[in-house]
């Protein structure tokens, strides 16, 4: 009898859990119908930690975003900076509130910095111009090569990175603006003056040259233009100042340097530099020279050192100034 009664008890509160559970269940079932009903499984998304709005297709939306980010050859831009990141979180949208992706859109990218990537052409390190891709870069050192530009050796090209895009130039006109023209220069056999060409191959007067002289050299004159001394047998056609051996010699005036060596013609080892129009200067007897023919060289820079050499008896610069051939008194210009 006592265990039947158990049985009953047993099977009345099976019978009530089952109920309840079905009961649960179908709540259940009504809860999700209501929430489906009347809500939406979306996205919340957020900038530096405040709501800027919802999407229902995260993947989408930052994939939209991460093409914004990278690069765009057609405009040369590297990549793009962005300030902040959005950041995702599931949450249920009532269905009368719509989704604003490209508000949000909108948001993550309107403060963002651009990088530029595109290519410097340089000449001894200097930027010359620019332009867009590496292989116009190429082209053009390729062109100067051809051209057997007396300065390819050294042209350059440098990758570059801004937040602004430089004027690009195109390979031809890059070309013609780099292109140098290579000196030819026969070696000198200018002779030294001897007293009977003196008359026609020299003159005290003073002519304009179209450009401003500077002293070569810092030292004491030791012999004029025109002066007859026993250490030679012509008229001096040029200017003596004698200096210590190995004091910086300077070039008197921009120019090209058409010859650097020693002819063996008395004059040791010495410099012509050519000013155009027909003015030149020289600069004989140096220790060292420090330039080569075809070389442009500046007002004031060092082109060799005072020595000794040739037909000389002492340390000392003898400095020319010619124009068509003729040699002039330096002193009209300097010192």
């Amino acid at each position: 009898m006592f265990n039947i009664n158990i049985l009953k008890r047993v099977a009345i509160t099976t019978r009530k859990s089952i109920k309840l559970i079905v009961l649960m269940f179908l709540s259940a079932i009504i809860l999700i119908g209501l929430v489906v009903l009347f809500y939406n499984p979306t996205y919340e998304v957020s900038l530096n930690g405040e709501v800027i709005g919802y999407t229902s297709d995260k993947s989408t939306l930052q994939e939209k975003i991460n093409d914004y980010i990278a690069k765009d050859e057609e405009k040369n831009i590297a990549f793009i900076q962005i300030n902040a990141m959005p950041t995702y979180e599931l949450c249920l949208l009532k269905k009368d509130v719509e989704t604003n992706d490209e508000e949000i859109y909108t948001k993550v990218t309107e403060d963002s910095t651009p990088y530029y990537k595109y290519y410097a052409i340089t000449e001894d390190k200097e930027e010359k111009f620019y332009v867009s891709t590496f292989e116009e870069a190429e082209k053009v050192i390729d062109e100067l090569e051809e051209k057997e530009s007396a300065n390819e050796e050294k042209i350059g090209i440098i990758e570059k990175y801004g937040k602004e895009l430089k004027e690009f130039t195109d390979v031809e006109k890059c070309v013609s603006e780099l292109y140098e023209k290579k000196v030819i220069v026969q070696k000198s056999t200018y002779a030294a003056p001897s007293a009977s060409n003196y008359t026609s191959g020299s003159s005290s007067a003073k002519v304009s040259l179209g450009i401003s002289l500077i002293n070569p050299v810092s030292g004491v004159i030791t012999s004029r233009f025109g002066s007859n001394e026993s250490v030679r047998d012509h008229t001096h056609s040029g200017l003596d100042i004698s200096a210590p051996y190995g004091t910086a010699i300077k070039a008197a005036a921009s120019g090209t340097v058409t010859y650097s060596g020693n002819a063996n013609d008395g004059y040791g080892y010495y410099v012509i530099i050519s000013h155009g129009n027909g003015v030149s200067t020289v600069y004989a007897h140096c220790s060292q020279l420090l330039v080569s023919a075809g070389q442009t060289v500046s007002q004031g820079e060092v082109i060799a050192k005072v020595g000794s050499t040739g037909n000389s008896t002492g340390n000392h610069l003898h400095f020319e100034v010619r124009k068509n051939g003729i040699t002039y008194n330096p002193q009209n210009y300097v010192y």
